[in-house]
Order: structure tokens, then C-alpha cells, then sequence
């Protein structure tokens, strides 16, 4: 699930560093997306996005678990993490340029772009990626049918079950769409949620990985109006790395949900005053 947010940055250098080595799949997948891939020297495991250009990096741990002695053999000028990430202090010790961001809701990850273009010396590309995910995020909304506004939702993205609140990206581009999270603001981006919440927030629309299909399901599971009218969508590994990583694929995101709102949103639903 996304990590908490942080924002810290180094003073800006007269050259753009030539060896990144990134500890987050969705930094990594933001300096890719500028076509600031060649600069990548590591990566974290995690990191999976584009393949093709990430296949032969050496990884150095995941970004919980990284390897200080693996990322320091290569040599990086820069390091990309999250505040999460327990090497940032050594690194900095060390005398290793660090960005820590982390993104939680759309305007963190509009920083977090514009950060990682500044740092690469790309402030123009930056801009224009933002530019582009608001349009395509508008775009999509635009294609859901009115019949299906209101939609009461509810997002699992990872065991606990942790969902995706009104507040996180997720849920921000749920509301874009016209749609109603059932995990409100003032509980947090994406909190951890018990069984009991989630029968009385009784959600039209059940987001959640495929993997939740073996778990087995809570006392009053059926119960829920989404699963006695079968209204739930469930996404592969791949998609939920789609929609777990804030980034340039948000737009891929957004259309993952839009297409299981249109094939699973009940018609005519009312809104919500939620």
C-alpha cells in the first residue's frame, strides 16, 4: 500500500545526477516516465515498471529492506525512497544525495513529480506529465454513464484489509468519477478497516484483489449488498500494482475502475449523502 507522505529534498545541483538508485516502485516508475531511465544505476525488487528498461538493474533490497552496503558498491549521486525506508539517515551520513517522497492523495503526487523532474534537470517534462494524467483522468470520468453516480464503493488494496479512503488518490478519482467512498476522509488515506466498518458502510461496488478470493470471508460477508448482487470486481497482481502506485500509470488506474463501475455499478443508484 502507499506509505505515509514526506517530501525532502537536497538543495538543487548545477548537474542532474547521473546515477539514481531508486527504493520505490512508483519513484522509479516517475523518472521512467520523464525517459530518465538510463540514469538508473538500482532499483528496489519491487520495481517492475517499464520492464524492458528496468531488466538488467541490479536490485538492492526491497524498500523496507534495502541493502546500505549494495546500494553504496553502486556508487549512485542520488538515492529516490520514502520516509519509510530505514537507510535514508546512513545514506545521508555517508554523504549520499537523498529525495524521500512519498504520495498519498493527487496533490502529493503532482510534487512528487515535479521533484523528481527538477532533480533530473526536466522541469518542462514535469509539467506536461501532470498536465497530461489531469486530462486523462478527466477523460475517463467523463465516460461513465450518469445512471451509475452515487455509487457507494469500497477499495481493498492489501491485507488487513486496508482500503482506500476518500482522501487517498484512489478515492479522489472515485469522486472525480461521481462516485461515493465508503471510507470517509476523516479516517485517513488508507486505513485499516474492520469487518464490522465495512458491513455497516454497506458498499453497492467491491474493489479488491484477486488474492482476497481465497482468503476466507468475514461473518456477514454475504450480507454485503455488492457480494448477494455479485458487484464485485477483483484485479491480477499487475492490476493492483496499477492501482497501488501513484504515478504516470494513474490513468490506467482510473480506467481499471471506470470499466469495473460500468460493468458492476447497479443503474440508477442514488447518492449518497455520505
Amino acid at each position: 500500500m502507499p506509505l505515509q507522505i514526506q517530501a525532502q529534498t537536497a538543495p538543487a545541483l548545477d548537474r542532474a545526477p547521473q546515477r539514481i538508485v531508486s527504493l520505490q516502485p512508483a519513484l522509479t516508475e516517475v523518472l521512467c516516465a520523464l525517459e530518465q531511465c538510463q540514469r538508473l544505476v538500482g532499483i528496489d525488487r519491487y520495481s517492475s515498471w517499464p520492464a524492458e528498461a528496468l531488466a538488467h538493474l541490479p536490485k538492492v533490497g526491497g524498500g523496507l529492506d534495502p541493502s546500505l552496503e549494495a546500494i553504496i558498491a553502486l556508487q549512485p549521486d542520488a538515492v529516490l525512497l520514502s520516509r519509510a525506508a530505514p537507510v535514508g539517515e546512513r545514506l545521508r551520513a555517508l554523504g549520499v544525495r537523498t529525495v524521500v517522497l512519498d504520495a498519498q492523495n493527487l496533490a502529493e503526487v503532482q510534487h512528487m513529480i515535479v521533484t523528481i523532474a527538477a532533480l533530473v534537470h526536466q522541469p518542462a517534462a514535469g509539467a506536461q506529465l501532470w498536465q497530461q494524467l489531469q486530462a486523462a483522468l478527466d477523460g475517463v470520468a467523463q465516460r461513465l454513464p450518469p445512471t451509475i453516480a452515487g455509487t457507494r464503493v469500497y477499495v481493498e488494496v492489501g491485507q488487513g484489509p486496508y482500503a482506500a479512503g476518500a482522501s487517498s488518490y484512489l478515492g479522489e478519482i472515485l469522486t472525480r468519477m461521481g462516485m461515493v467512498n465508503v471510507v470517509p476522509a476523516e479516517m485517513g488515506p488508507f486505513p485499516l478497516v474492520s469487518p464490522e466498518f465495512v458491513l455497516r458502510a454497506a458498499p453497492q461496488v467491491v474493489i479488491q484483489g484477486a488474492a482476497a478470493a481465497a482468503a476466507p470471508p468475514f461473518p456477514g460477508w454475504g450480507q454485503l449488498p455488492a457480494v448477494r448482487e455479485q458487484r464485485i470486481c477483483r484485479f491480477d497482481a499487475e492490476q493492483i500494482n496499477i492501482l497501488v502506485r501513484p504515478g504516470p500509470r494513474m490513468a490506467q488506474a482510473a480506467q481499471l475502475l471506470a470499466q469495473c463501475l460500468i460493468d458492476k455499478a447497479p443503474r440508477h443508484a442514488k447518492p449518497s449523502s455520505l
